[in-house]
């Protein structure tokens, strides 16, 4: 018998973003905005529903690997204020965690805080807490840098 386990965690991230709410928003809600910088990834395949009740799939994984399935339904959506969503992550096809997400956007000066936070339950040992921060903030810095080479551009 597996020996089962949860391994419950929050964590948050804050980032600041050189342009406006509106504009943050609309790169975690358009379907092609989205794709820049949220797979970790190359390959795989994404659905995009973004409404509340709506549904987002991304299917993929390292080649040769195994493959990674987050399916996300959206709870609450204000626009150019706050995104809420839960998630369950698989490899292959074992659950390996379960989170709640709230995304703020927050006007501050010239620009827009976002913060970041991810309620997780990690099960039986099949990830860690760590690992999905490391790679969220890999995702929030990506975006970070396509917004601040379009704010540059402006």
């Amino acid at each position: 018998m597996t020996e089962r386990s949860v391994t419950h965690t929050t964590f948050v991230i804050e980032r600041f973003y050189p342009v406006s709410p509106a504009r943050v928003f609309a790169a975690f809600s358009r379907t092609e905005e989205k794709q820049k910088w949220f797979s970790c990834h190359e390959g795989g395949t994404h659905e995009f529903d973004f409404r509340v009740g709506g549904r987002e799939m991304y299917r993929g994984g390292p080649k040769g690997g195994p493959v990674y399935t987050n399916e996300t339904r959206f709870q609450d959506i204000v626009p150019n204020q706050r995104i809420v969503y839960t998630y369950d992550m698989h490899r292959d096809e074992t659950r390996i965690s379960v989170s709640l997400v709230t995304i703020e956007l927050k006007a501050e000066g010239k620009g827009t805080r976002l913060v970041f936070t991810e309620q997780g339950a990690f099960l039986d040992g099949h990830d860690a807490p760590e690992g999905r921060e490391h790679g969220t903030k890999i995702g929030l810095d990506r975006l970070g840098e396509g917004l601040a080479r379009e704010a540059a551009a402006a």
